[in-house]
């Protein structure tokens, strides 16, 4: 690894382990609640303890001044909810506009298994390879998604994430498997460090639950988007995650330690 590269991957991680909010959101689905005023919320997950956050490029300027010195990823494709395939990721930017925005890192969504699939492996291995030249990691966010596909199932995510790995990747974010069992075969079936998504929010605990059991099955963190950006008190739940992934806390532990309700 040159040393650009393990220099930007420290700024989006703390000792190879991460916490990073998503915020890429807009594009998908508008400007949802937690997006109208981003710059509060940017600020409020980062002194909760977030590595790192990521947006489409379009939303830097209102990133650098609110980041608290945290990392910052550009999400490189999107789609939207109301076109005809919300599966179909299609390219928003590129490696160098990236660069010159100031990113530490690069984020691409590919759907394996997905009718868009082939496309998306495509332009996956260009986004690394031009991401290579220029010392820059690559998340790439692989989902077990389309026709047939079980998200949650152990062999599908672990397909998903070692496609990601065979392409280039320096980091790979799937959907959770369900529990630590099944999520030990998704981790085992790469040597890049593995972060889960969140998904819908299912409230604190069965959330913080989930980052633990990824966690003891040996993942290396979470990018979450709506379950924390969405909440309540976005601060006090980054608080909550980053606790879980940085310090090994319990669920419970957790939702003390930030001061959350700690449910039954």
């Amino acid at each position: 690894m040159n040393t650009g590269k393990a220099a930007r991957l420290r700024r989006i991680g703390t000792d190879g382990r991460y916490v990073i909010v998503p915020m890429d959101h807009g594009i998908t689905l508008g400007a949802v609640r937690g997006l109208v005023d981003i710059e509060e919320t940017i600020e409020a997950v980062t002194q909760g303890g977030a590595d790192s956050v990521l947006t489409q490029k379009g939303i830097a300027p209102r990133v650098h001044e609110n980041s608290d010195g945290s990392g910052y990823i550009v999400h490189l494709n999107g789609s939207t909810v109301s076109g005809p395939d919300t599966n179909d990721k299609r390219m928003t930017g590129t490696v160098e506009e990236a660069i010159r925005i100031g990113a530490d890192a690069v984020s691409f969504h590919i759907n394996v298994g997905s009718d868009t699939e082939p496309g998306q492996i495509e332009s996956l291995a260009d986004v690394t390879d031009a991401a290579e030249r220029f010392g820059m990691p690559v998340l790439a966010m692989t989902y077990a998604r389309g026709p047939g596909v079980e998200e949650a199932d152990p062999e599908a995510l672990g397909h998903a994430v070692r496609l990601g790995e065979e392409l280039g990747a320096d980091i790979v974010k799937t959907g959770y498997s369900g529990d630590a069992s099944t999520f030990e075969r998704v981790v085992e079936s790469t040597r890049l460090p593995v972060v889960i998504a969140g998904g819908e929010p299912e409230g604190n605990r069965a959330s913080l639950e989930a980052v633990r059991g990824a966690m003891d099955a040996g993942a290396a963190g979470v990018s979450i988007g709506r379950t924390i950006f969405q909440h309540d008190d976005p601060e006090a739940i980054a608080r909550a995650v980053a606790g879980v992934v940085h310090e090994d806390l319990s669920a419970t532990e957790a939702l003390q330690e930030a001061g959350l309700a700690v449910e039954a």
